[in-house]
């Protein structure tokens, strides 16, 4: 399976908005809108916000892109991902994100 890796890990190949965006299914958009509405708790998620490619590639990214601290930090430090941070597994920042995907740390292992 391909392997796209975020920032923080998270695999973006796999990810609902990259796969409706790169096949503009407007259904798969729908459908992931409704989930992450409940998810996240954000009712602010509609289909028409389901557009991303990845935040390590060129494209249109999801509306939390340009706020995601995980993404900033990284960035600030001249990392590609949070992997080559030495206190990944100390770290608040993308502490959440490593608790509600465990794989994210094999992932930025790698």
């Amino acid at each position: 399976m391909e392997k796209l890796i975020s920032c923080c890990g998270l695999n973006c190949a796999s990810c609902d908005a990259r796969i409706a965006t790169i096949a503009n299914d407007d259904e798969l958009r729908r459908q992931t809108a409704e989930k992450w509405r409940v998810m996240y708790h954000a009712p602010d998620i509609i289909p028409e916000t389901i557009n991303c490619t990845g935040c390590r590639v060129e494209g249109v990214k999801f509306g939390h892109w340009s706020t995601c601290g995980i993404r900033t930090c990284a960035s600030s430090k001249n990392f590609d991902t949070c992997g080559q941070c030495e206190a990944l597994l100390g770290c608040d920042t993308i502490k959440p994100v490593l608790q509600f995907a465990p794989e994210a740390v094999e992932n930025l292992k790698t």
